[in-house]
């Protein structure tokens, strides 16, 4: 994996907000103030109108981190501010990362990488071990589509599945996406691409993150699957995109790659696993398409489109509403129904599934629901649901 730059600096990281175009700024910017130059620039920042909000909780960071290496005596029989002074060699100004956020004008003090990365997955033991998380920062996941693969990138990114991942998607965060992603109405317009980025930057700023802006096209699909230095190609792909040529084509890269390709189709829990990277001539989509082709694909009209995505998501295991909404996108319905409810449980069906394929697990290719309706069903009374029609 690609080690994540903290230097040089980037000049414009610390030009004032209003002289920048920090819509655009996804990436935060790690200062070492154990750097002289870092530690300049650290000052230049705290001094400028940038600054909206300093955060610095380092002593508490290194408190949990003591914890987390010997809960049984973490302090080992000392004060807790003798033993936190100590880790920090008495210098906690010159000690950790600071992370500097350009687009919401807020600079945290964090723990060094390695510190930062066992606390913050150490509550996730041992459901997965230290060694397990260790192997999982070092892999890299692409994600196509950012409505529904948002939940999926940030899922993984909060349990530590992947240290590195590639974001494609063309669109702008608008307000009727509001009913399924994690946004608020001052990112409205923000692009989705940019928007994922930097919640999961937020989450951990020792990421190592690409963004494709444009989506996956004819020309940065290469781009995208491609490993620039050693070690540096895709491990697995999240596919949530509606358009047919990139479904077909993304599968075709990674089938030629040999990387597995994970699909929630947010109706009826259903998630879709191909494992391309051990069944390397593996029909795409289970062989429902047929041999169906990229450029088979690149000119469907509406109706052509619609009836190669039941073919694809197999309409028969479709809900109702689903299936029924599908046939009236563009007439009295403006797109497809989705809920939060559902892309969530699909965020954490590609996490867990991602989490173990990576790690090694003989996971099958194939269709899995997790059909909440029939796993919770309701009551046979006789009495109408909440808001039903008679």
């Amino acid at each position: 994996m690609t080690p994540l730059m903290e230097s040089p600096l980037d000049p414009g990281c610390l030009v004032p907000p209003s002289a920048q175009k920090v819509s655009e700024s996804f990436r935060p910017l790690l200062l070492d103030p154990a750097r002289p130059d870092d530690s300049v620039a650290l000052s230049r920042l705290r001094e400028s109108s940038s600054v909206r909000e300093v955060h610095d909780r380092i002593e508490d960071q290194v408190e949990e981190l003591l914890r987390c290496r010997a809960p049984r005596d973490p302090f080992a029989s000392r004060s807790r501010s003798h033993a936190v002074t100590e880790v920090m060699d008495g210098r906690p100004d010159a000690y950790g990362r600071w992370a500097w956020y350009p687009w919401s004008g807020r600079l945290v003090h964090v723990l060094p990488r390695e510190e930062f990365r066992l606390v913050r997955t150490d509550r996730n033991r041992d459901k997965i071990t230290r060694a397990q998380q260790q192997a999982l920062l070092h892999r890299r996941i692409g994600v196509i589509g950012l409505s529904v693969g948002s939940s999926a990138a940030l899922a993984c990114a909060m349990e530590g599945v992947g240290g590195a991942f590639r974001l494609a998607d063309f669109d702008r965060l608008g307000l009727s996406n509001l009913n399924r992603l994690r946004a608020g109405v001052h990112e409205l317009g923000v692009e989705k691409s940019v928007l994922c980025a930097r919640h999961m930057y937020e989450l951990d700023p020792y990421l190592d993150i690409e963004i494709f802006r444009g989506g996956v096209t004819e020309d940065t699909i290469e781009d995208f699957f491609a490993a620039p230095a050693p070690g540096g190609g895709l491990d697995l792909l999240v596919e949530e995109c509606d358009t047919p040529w990139v479904k077909v084509a993304a599968r075709e890269h990674a089938r030629h790659r040999q990387i597995p390709v994970l699909m929630d189709t947010n109706d009826r829990g259903l998630l879709d696993i191909e494992r391309f990277d051990v069944e390397p001539g593996r029909p795409l989509f289970h062989g429902r398409a047929g041999r169906v082709s990229a450029d088979e694909v690149r000119a469907l009209d509406r109706e052509e489109t619609i009836r190669f995505l039941l073919t694809v998501v197999d309409e028969k295991r479709l809900s109702p509403a689903m299936a029924d909404a599908l046939t009236r996108v563009g007439r009295s319905l403006s797109s497809w129904p989705q809920l939060a409810s559902g892309v969530m449980l699909g965020a954490a069906l590609i996490a867990d599934t991602a989490r173990r394929i990576l790690l090694g697990e003989p996971l099958a290719s194939g269709r899995h629901a997790v059909d909440l309706h029939a796993l919770v069903p309701a009551a046979e009374t006789g009495a109408h649901p909440l808001g039903a029609e008679e």
